[in-house]
């Protein structure tokens, strides 16, 4: 594992309370098929797209208004070669207040590095889900979480639009 990790970071008027709220709430900015606990360290949820991407995820640290870390224990891709990519991977959402009084959401996926097969994709997606769909749930308490349609999540037009 590299010290490398893909990041993004965001500023808010909300509350910190407000953002770790948001970002527990994983089914209201990343998919509304979630199977799983979010919030409290050491639930497991499941993530899945069917014939495309599924991974199994732990929380790994949980202190509120200040920080959630999540680590990959498993995961599927599709249209790469190593399935190894991802796995013990951490996710960090860093929550902190800025010197202009605003909450700032600083996001890293520690070890999804340009290197990886899915790299690309991968970054791609989650400047929409964090940069895009986890960014509105807080400003707006509306994210674009992929749906479920007839028992199977999709993927909505605006992450399709973000990927191509």
């Amino acid at each position: 594992m590299t010290d490398q990790s893909t990041t993004i970071t965001l500023a808010f008027d909300q509350s910190p309370e407000e953002v770790f709220n948001a970002v527990t709430n994983v089914r209201g900015w990343w998919s509304k098929n979630i199977q799983g606990g979010t919030v409290v360290e050491g639930d497991e949820f499941a993530y899945e797209v069917p014939d495309v991407h599924s991974c199994r995820v732990r929380v790994t640290e949980v202190v509120p208004k200040k920080r959630v870390n999540w680590r990959v224990l498993d995961n599927t891709f599709s249209f790469v070669g190593d399935q190894e990519e991802w796995i013990d991977t951490e996710i960090h959402f860093e929550i902190s207040t800025g010197p202009d009084g605003k909450t700032e959401l600083a996001f890293n996926h520690v070890g999804l590095i340009p290197e990886f097969e899915c790299y690309e994709i991968c970054h791609k997606s989650w400047r929409f889900y964090v940069g895009h769909s986890l960014r509105d749930l807080i400003a707006t308490g509306t994210g674009q979480p992929n749906e479920v349609a007839d028992g199977a999540q999709v993927l909505g037009p605006r992450i399709d639009a973000a990927l191509a």
